[in-house]
């Protein structure tokens, strides 16, 4: 799996420099014919895929750049960045792969600009996000 348990990752909204704050209440761009746009807008998912988030409240990171990278490329070429949180650090249980829910995140690195997956990166995820699905499912 492409985890590390030091490092926490994000991924979404362009731009930000090292030492900024990420804070809750970014949306992601609306695209004109995109069905998971027009379900995120009423407040559902689409095939089951990128539900609403339980914690609009809080930022979300993630030990996986993998899942984070997957995140920013759904922002509509978002970055990525590796972060710390700030404040309060509470597991995620919205997923299988660990995530956690935090008040804000500080940019320690802009890891990588204007994110897109490839296919090979597609099929790791999909691989690593299976891999937790079964280690959850075990439980």
């Amino acid at each position: 799996m492409d985890r590390d348990p030091w490092r926490l990752w994000h991924g979404g909204v362009p731009g930000l420099r090292v030492g900024d704050l990420i804070e809750p209440g970014n949306t992601r761009r609306s695209h004109d014919g995109c069905p998971w746009c027009a379900a995120r807008k009423a407040g559902t998912s689409h095939l089951g895929i990128d539900p609403p988030s339980q914690h609009s409240d809080r930022v979300y990171v993630t030990t996986s750049r993998i899942y984070a990278k997957h995140y920013a490329s759904l922002w509509g070429r978002g970055d990525l960045y590796r972060v710390e949180a700030v404040g309060d650090c509470v597991r995620s249980a919205e997923d299988t792969i660990e995530s956690y829910v935090v008040d804000a995140a500080r940019v320690i690195a802009v890891y990588e600009r204007a994110v897109l997956l490839t296919m090979t990166e597609r099929r790791r995820l999909d691989r690593e996000w299976a891999a937790a699905d079964r280690l959850a499912g075990a439980r």
